[in-house]
């Protein structure tokens, strides 16, 4: 049986580069973000529930979702927001299934869950054991703000807006510090990989 292990972090920790360098290594990637774009594509079961929920104002010319028109609607409203996340979530963990089965046949021995909100959606559950990317809040910011052009604040508030990476440090299985250099990055990597004796 394939053995699943969960992958989380903060926004800029460097979760997605720790996940390319898993990846380079041959390890199969099952990707939350990117399930969550999947499922509200045009045609999908998740997409036409949003459709009915929020109606056709939230949609662009060509039909797909208008995310920042959605965004406005459920960032100042709790209630429409859990009708959104009662929509994604359930389609979002069924994608990541199918994936995950499909890896499984395919024969892969180790399959990782990229989850940014693992703690927060108490999805610990789905996986075997965590990792957490963690880097120092100044580091985050920085890099937050030199990605996305963001003011100190805004970076700040973007933050703030998720479970602090010291308190996800104490609930991993072990922690990537991504402080330094990607090499620095790689060989914890490396070490991990070979303490835990994952074969992809």
């Amino acid at each position: 049986m394939a053995t699943i292990i969960g992958l989380t972090g903060g926004i800029a920790s460097g979760k997605s580069t720790v996940s390319n360098i898993l990846k380079d290594n041959g390890f199969y990637i099952v990707d939350a973000d990117i399930a969550a774009r999947v499922v509200v594509e045009p045609g999908e079961k998740a997409y036409k529930e949003i459709v009915t929920a929020f109606g056709e104002d939230i949609l662009h010319e060509d039909k797909t979702i208008n995310r920042k028109k959605l965004g406005s609607i459920i960032f100042h409203d709790d209630d429409k927001r859990q009708v959104l996340n009662e929509i994604v979530h359930p389609a979002v963990r069924e994608r990541m299934n199918i994936w995950k089965q499909e890896a499984i046949t395919a024969g892969k021995q180790t399959i990782i869950y990229d989850i940014p909100l693992l703690f927060e959606s108490n999805l610990t559950h789905l996986v075997e054991r965590t990792i957490v990317v963690y880097v120092d809040e100044d580091v985050q910011k920085k890099r937050l703000m030199q990605r996305n052009n963001l003011s100190e604040p805004e970076a700040d508030a973007r933050i703030k807006s998720q479970m602090p990476l010291k308190q996800k440090v104490k609930m991993a299985d072990v922690v990537i510090n991504n402080n330094g250099t990607i090499e620095n990055t790689k060989n914890q990597i490396n070490a991990l990989i070979e303490k835990w004796k994952l074969v992809p």
